[in-house]
């Protein structure tokens, strides 16, 4: 039975519709004979307000809201990989292939292709005992993800049918299960599932593996987990979307989920066209093979940018079930809390800081609360690994949203406009930034890396915030008035910050394996120990700068990283001339005492 109440008011993507007592709160409902999407967002006797995803022009007093009767919702099934969708999961590449560039309002369609065949390798019997999350099937999503059907969450009992091996549609039934209750549950290859409802898992599990992605600065100094989330906050040019451009390319995760929340359509059409044609660089696939792409525009309505992180957390959830490790990007959850803003605005809802709704950082806790490693209801490992861009107006961290997102996160990569000023990018401040995730995977580092990662990492941390001060009194004094103990600190911490910490993403350098990057490090703070030691023996410093091999240091990152044989020499050279050096000043000073 079709159940339609009536507008009585429109106020831009708010609407009131009366009539609406027997309705849902968070339904998904059509509006008006254009078919607008929209969700009931409050619920006032036989009234409610409503959110809608598309714009809302021509929207007439007294007309149809009619309600579908569950909340927005995904289909979850394979042909996600390689999609591009919007805010609310309609798939823009098959919406550009039925409408053209301009999609008319109340434009629906699933979101993935329900009458294409897949190729299905069964994994249970009939006969078998199943539960939720289990996996009933196999398809070749690409030639990089196997996607895996799993029990729906509610069904768990006997298989009284399974599909054979062979062909078969999405929108199929792939398997038949006899419940407890003696009822028989239809399992399709698909499943909806509404994107404000976290899909459950069995256990949470500690974040103690990290999760490459790269950059020196990020795995030698803040690393993050797998399972885990970060921040990466910065004002306008400092590099937030090429920073989660690189992760998305290159991070070892098996799934990406990338989500361009309320950027500018000249950044996502540079996505939108950068990325099919990027090559992984494990497989050397197309990197679209294993990612999925969520474009929502600064000039789409706000209430589909308000649910598109949502939309991703969902497909992202999914994934993970399926026992993968999935990252996802969220650029940026500023333009998220803004839209967030605006619709409270409307709602009369009375403002907290800076008008954001006082709910902010429940809304974050709620999102970032979603990441994590697990075990699955299958018995299955997977994670999510959720890296959001903050954009704080004006470079400003001390905002509602920075702050509140500090409060919820464990990894803080703070971009400097000073630095990407200067051109060091990544333009992450090692003094700003932190990583609580150091301890949990300084383990897998030291045994699969190398055994002194954890002492290495706080050297070189210590050795930078020395110079943060040293730097102070330099700028204030000059640097002659320094003893040459805090000289070399300062030139070692000059060695660090340009041939380890900055990386440019348009060279080889773009990518950097754990070894290589700790092989630079390893290099430079062993030049540290043997001048320190020299230093302390009277050895002037202007005497080790002229080393020329200090030049080929300086230059190392260029180095491939299979070329062992150019990073042992040239530490052994090292190693050599410092030896030579100490030599010569002590013959000197010999000569000197004896003269």
């Amino acid at each position: 039975m079709e159940r339609t109440g009536k507008i009585t008011a429109v106020n831009g993507m708010i609407i009131r519709a009366s009539g609406v007592s027997n309705f849902g709160m968070r339904e998904m409902v059509y509006i008006s004979d254009k078919g607008l999407l929209g969700e009931i967002i409050r619920m006032e006797n036989n009234e409610a307000l409503i959110q809608v995803f598309e714009e809302t022009s021509g929207v007439k007093v007294g007309e149809p809201v009619t309600g579908t009767g569950r909340p927005l919702s995904l289909a979850l099934g394979p042909g996600l990989l390689g999609s591009f969708l919007d805010g609310i999961g309609r798939p823009l590449n098959r919406l550009f292939e039925k409408e053209g560039t301009f999609l008319a309002r109340g434009t629906r369609t699933d979101n993935i292709d329900m009458d294409k065949s897949w190729q299905v390798t069964p994994k249970v019997s009939v006969g078998d005992s199943v539960s939720e999350g289990k996996i009933l099937l196999t398809i070749p999503e690409t030639p990089l993800v196997e996607h895996r059907v799993m029990t729906p969450r509610g069904v768990a009992g006997t298989v009284e049918y399974i599909v054979p091996a062979g062909y078969a549609k999405t929108s199929d039934v792939i398997a038949k299960i006899k419940t407890s209750s003696g009822e028989t549950a239809s399992v399709k290859m698909f499943q909806f599932w509404g994107v404000r409802t976290p899909r459950p898992y069995g256990k949470r599990l500690l974040p103690d593996e990290p999760l490459i992605t790269g950059q020196r600065v990020i795995d030698g100094l803040f690393p993050i987990s797998k399972g885990g989330v970060a921040a990466i906050p910065g004002g306008f040019g400092t590099g937030k979307t090429v920073t989660q451009h690189q992760l998305a390319k290159w991070s070892d995760a098996q799934i990406v989920v990338y989500i361009g929340c309320g950027e500018r359509g000249n950044e996502m059409t540079q996505v939108l066209e950068e990325f099919p044609v990027l090559e992984d660089p494990r497989s050397h696939h197309p990197l679209m093979e294993r990612t999925i792409l969520i474009a929502n525009t600064s000039n789409m309505p706000v209430a589909a940018r308000e649910a598109s992180i949502y939309t991703g957390i969902t497909i992202a959830e999914y994934y993970r079930d399926m026992g993968y490790d999935v990252a996802m990007m969220a650029d940026s959850t500023s333009r998220w809390a803004e839209a967030l803003r605006e619709i409270s605005g409307r709602l009369e809802e009375i403002p907290a800081e800076e008008g954001f709704p006082a709910y902010l950082p429940t809304r974050l806790a709620e999102f970032y609360e979603r990441a994590g490693k697990v075990i699955t209801l299958g018995g299955e490992r997977g994670s999510i690994s959720v890296i959001g861009a903050v954009s704080p107006p004006g470079g400003d961290f001390t905002e509602p949203v920075t702050r509140n997102t500090k409060r919820f996160i464990r990894c803080f990569w703070a971009l400097d406009a000073n630095l990407a000023r200067s051109r060091h990018f990544p333009a992450i401040n090692w003094m700003d930034s932190y990583s609580e995730y150091g301890a949990e995977v300084r383990g897998w580092y030291e045994a699969n890396v190398d055994a002194n990662w954890g002492k290495l990492r706080e050297e070189a941390r210590r050795l930078l915030a020395e110079d943060d001060s040293i730097q102070q009194t330099m700028r204030l004094m000059g640097e002659d008035v320094l003893p040459d103990s805090q000289k070399l600190i300062a030139f070692t911490a000059a060695l660090l910050k340009n041939a380890y910490l900055q990386q440019n993403s348009f060279t080889d350098d773009s990518f950097c394996t754990p070894e290589k990057g700790i092989t630079i490090m390893r290099m430079i703070l062993n030049f540290y120990e043997q001048a320190q030691k020299l230093v302390s023996e009277g050895c002037p410093l202007s005497i080790i700068r002229k080393m020329k091999e200090l030049d080929e240091l300086v230059h190392v990152r260029e180095i491939n990283a299979e070329d062992k044989d150019a990073f042992e020499s040239l530490a052994k050279r090292l190693e050599t001339q410092l030896e030579t050096v100490g030599r010569e000043r002590l013959a000197t000073h010999h000569d000197a005492e004896s003269n």
